[in-house]
């Protein structure tokens, strides 16, 4: 076991109405470690959250906190507090009074309150808005009054189910910053669920990927990013092309009808696997110099990047680069051996395809009138 584990989930299965929610999942969670569960809706995530916070019992397995089984015990007898996306303040106190609820239900004293109070909101940056209707404050300052006060009665672990979820783009943005600095500053454990990858990838310490009940992979940002364990992980992480492929041996690999170095090792000869390369570590060059050439189909312009689809013999690759193309040029593609990664087959692969979707959206985009048109026919003929 490893050492500092403030939380220990072992074999836990749950099912509603039969149907398997979570399967035997096993994970463990280290004192003052930001963790993120993250999954498409329906993965398990706010499940498993639940059952960390005594809403939900498991149907078997055991819920350990520090050593001890907290199988039955209810969320007001756990070490926990939780933020959900609605986040619960009451409006009819003002901020003070909504931080310090909690501390009056705990007996402490009048003194103790007003000084963990006052330091909460200096914590979150709402000094001064002591006596301020929750009402009156924008999404991200309710934000930080429930934050205030699911830390003032100091829990061991915070609980965090999708909190930015209702916040717009920009503010969403700083909240995260905001709240890996609380994080950091208190030293209290977060478990925090998202469907955004974005958020898992800039605030976590380490990232749960999961899916249909099952732990997917556990690593930090990077090494999720960089070594998705299989199709579904590199498809759910960013954007990933996805190409099927040859193991000729230790460091080569054939895929799209070429072979190339890798810096892979210890697949069987002749192995089939999945061939991941991320849309910004493909290089564009000039057609003779590429082992690889396509045609371009679609280009957007992304602001820092171009965007590009890339039709080579058929498999449309998605290409992130500063240089310029357009659409109906042919281009080269090298890719460097650090840049191609290899993943054994798994039941992801066949469900993984290239970016003719892309290329869709893209066409009905870039003809809006055609496709009005077609809509309104559609129309008059029914």
């Amino acid at each position: 076991m490893e050492k500092n584990v403030v939380i220990d989930l072992r074999n836990i299965s749950v099912s509603f109405d039969g149907q398997p929610i979570l399967k035997d999942l096993n994970l463990y969670i280290r004192d003052r470690e930001f963790i993120t569960l993250l999954g498409p809706s329906g993965c398990g995530k706010t499940t498993t959250l639940r059952i960390i916070g005594g809403f939900l019992n498991p149907d078997s397995g055991e819920v350990i906190f520090d050593g001890k089984k907290y199988n039955g015990v209810p969320a007001h007898k756990r070490p926990v507090n939780t933020i959900f996306q609605r986040y619960a303040l009451f409006p009819h106190l003002n901020v003070y009074k909504n931080v310090a609820f909690g501390l009056q239900l705990l007996g402490l004293t009048r003194q103790e309150i007003e000084a963990r109070t006052t330091d909460m909101l200096r914590t979150v940056n709402l000094s001064g808005f002591e006596r301020r209707s929750v009402a009156s404050l924008s999404g991200g300052q309710q934000q930080r009054v429930a934050i205030a006060r699911a830390l003032a009665v100091r829990p061991r672990v915070l609980l965090l189910d999708e909190p930015l979820g209702a916040l717009d783009l920009k503010l969403r943005k700083d909240m995260q910053m905001e709240l890996k600095n609380i994080q950091q500053q208190l030293g209290v454990t977060f478990v925090y669920v998202t469907h955004d990858q974005e958020e898992a990838l800039s605030m976590s310490d380490t990232i749960v990927v999961m899916d249909e009940g099952e732990i997917q992979q556990i690593g930090k940002p990077k090494d999720i990013y960089d070594e998705p364990k299989n199709a579904f992980v590199a498809d759910f992480i960013g954007e990933s092309n996805i190409l099927d492929g040859i193991m000729l041996r230790d460091y080569r690999v054939a895929f799209a009808g070429v072979q190339f170095d890798c810096v892979d090792k210890g697949f069987s000869r002749s192995e089939p696997v999945d061939v991941v390369i991320r849309p910004e570590d493909v290089d564009v060059v000039a057609p003779e110099s590429g082992l690889l050439r396509g045609e371009v189909t679609n280009v957007t312009f992304k602001g820092v990047h171009y965007e590009f689809i890339v039709d080579v013999a058929g498999f449309k690759w998605l290409i992130q680069s500063t240089d310029a193309v357009t659409a109906g040029d042919v281009i080269g593609i090298a890719i460097k051996p650090e840049e191609i990664h290899i993943m054994k087959k798994s039941k992801y692969s066949d469900a993984v395809g290239d970016y003719s979707s892309y290329s869709d959206e893209y066409e009905e985009l870039s003809n809006p009138d055609e496709e009005e048109e077609a809509q309104e026919e559609t129309e008059a003929d029914a």
